[in-house]
């Protein structure tokens, strides 16, 4: 294991790409505006990043339009751009270390995380859609013998991808892994708080012989730059992954605009039900934990309602407390790390603000409670309420933090009931050792993905990921995500 010494003097003698990156070449915004780019761990701004507006997103869209209809992706060969991407998997493995600091100098997260998760996870996203390239088969219609009717599926055009801070790297791969795979054309918009790792992933793209122009990244501040590429009516497709109230401003640009396809990844507020005859007690409160502390809590899917059958609520409480102690705060660069920093000032007392209220409404607080002391970064130590009603705020809003609402249950429809009083329905988990009743439940629970005796277990690629109600809809990962970057043309041939 590299040490805490290792990656400091690794992060010293890192450069920076900072300028947008449009037609295959990186410019400066062209109101020449920069913004600061602050590191969560120290609170210090550490680079300045072009700041790119509504004239920035013209010319990259203009670029991608141009890639994509002279047909220097688009007509490529499948298997071709297939190598292409798998030898962009390969340049992304290659240069790890680089973009695992890079995630964790912009968004807080352990190092240690982004090289054993972020960036592995990214590479095989890259590398399963670059297989996937020349699989993807058209179909004859089973008309009359007098017709042949061909079905083939299309790529749309430009692309428009807004990604979060929270997984920087990996959710621009679920997005463009599809989405390049299928012969489209992108214009890519980090999130202002997390730009590096994809300016520097367009910078492999064009060194793994992706042409110009068929991969742009534009950062900006989602009001100016997010929204142009929302309202452009040369954008064919929104392929979105953030908070719910901004899906709904993409959903209204697409209104205003081109009615472009929009695909959402939003909120969560998953519940994590460990029932009377959960079969591991021990493994289930270790798994509730990381559910909640994983990433700081800045996960989609995060297991931040935790559903208990008062039956075991005792007995599990003392061990959710003792895994919960386990998670660690401290600098992202420490391989011993398990909890880093939160995004930014304003977000980490956004989620302070949710403590402060969750004491107001009568939560026990068990664990945590405040920002973690001694430290300049924006830290928040691990934190758990018991005795959670469903009409708290903590357990009805996303927090997007390192807070755990504990709510108890004494039936399996009560604990579905609650698992389903909310908007989303991204994702859940119960733990049963009756596998009939886990069948139910999870028939029963609303939810995109349902775990059943364990949370969030593998990064495969070959399942499908998305939401139910307000998380959103279109899928990422598996072969269905090629489905919302295509569409299916009939051609009729009267024989």
């Amino acid at each position: 294991m590299k040490t805490f010494d290792y990656w400091k003097d690794k992060a010293a003698g890192l450069s920076f790409r900072t300028q947008a990156f449009v037609n295959g070449k990186f410019v400066d915004a062209l109101s020449g505006k920069t913004f600061a780019n602050v590191n969560p761990a120290t609170a210090q701004i550490f680079n300045n990043v072009a700041e790119c507006d509504k004239e920035d997103v013209d010319i990259a869209v203009k670029a991608a339009r141009n890639a994509f209809e002279d047909g220097r992706w688009s007509n490529m060969h499948p298997a071709e751009r297939g190598r292409h991407l798998m030898r962009l998997a390969d340049l992304i493995l290659e240069h790890k270390e680089e973009l695992a600091l890079l995630e964790s100098l912009d968004m807080g997260k352990p190092v240690s995380d982004a090289m054993s998760i972020d960036i592995p996870g990214s590479a095989r996203c890259i590398h399963w859609y670059g297989e996937a390239a020349d699989k993807l088969m058209d179909e004859i219609a089973p008309t009359d013998p007098g017709a042949l009717a061909m079905v083939t599926r299309e790529a749309l055009g430009v692309i428009g991808v807004v990604v979060p801070w929270n997984f920087p790297l990996l959710m621009a791969c679920w997005k463009i892994g599809p989405a390049l795979a299928a012969g489209n054309s992108i214009v890519l918009k980090p999130a202002e708080q997390s730009p590096l790792s994809m300016l520097r992933l367009a910078e492999l793209a064009s060194e793994a012989g992706i042409p110009d122009g068929v991969l742009n990244v534009i950062p900006g501040f989602g009001e100016t730059a997010g929204q142009a590429l929302g309202l452009h009516m040369d954008v064919d497709m929104i392929a979105f992954t953030g908070s719910t109230q901004v899906g709904k401003f993409f959903m209204q640009y697409s209104g205003q605009s081109n009615l472009k396809r929009v695909s959402l990844e939003c909120g969560g507020k998953s519940p994590h039900i460990i029932m009377r005859d959960c079969p591991d007690l021990d493994k289930a409160a270790e798994a509730a934990a990381s559910a909640i502390f994983f990433n700081q809590g800045e996960v989609c899917t995060a297991g931040s309602r935790l559903l208990v059958d008062r039956a075991v609520k005792d007995e599990f409480m003392d061990k959710l407390m003792k895994a919960g102690l386990q998670h660690t705060v401290g600098d992202p660069l420490d391989p011993a790390t398990t909890m880093g920093a939160l995004v930014e000032e304003h977000h980490m007392n956004r989620v302070l603000g949710f403590v402060d209220k969750a004491n107001e409404e009568g939560a026990s607080l068990k664990l945590g409670g405040s920002r973690s002391a001694g430290r300049e970064g924006f830290f928040v130590d691990p934190t758990i309420f018991d005795d959670v009603t469903p009409d708290m705020t903590i357990a009805r809003e996303e927090i997007f933090g390192p807070v755990l609402s504990v709510l108890t249950f004494d039936s399996e429809d009560e604990a579905v009931r609650i698992a389903n009083d909310t908007i989303y329905g991204l994702a859940a988990a119960v733990w049963s050792r009756d596998i009939s009743q886990a069948h139910r439940m999870a028939r029963a629970v609303r939810a995109g993905t349902v775990w059943v005796n364990c949370w969030d277990p593998t990064g495969d690629m070959t399942i499908p990921f998305g939401g139910f109600k307000q998380s959103g809809f279109g899928r990422d990962k598996s072969l269905h995500a090629l489905e919302k970057y295509t569409d299916l043309k009939t051609t009729w041939v009267q024989l």
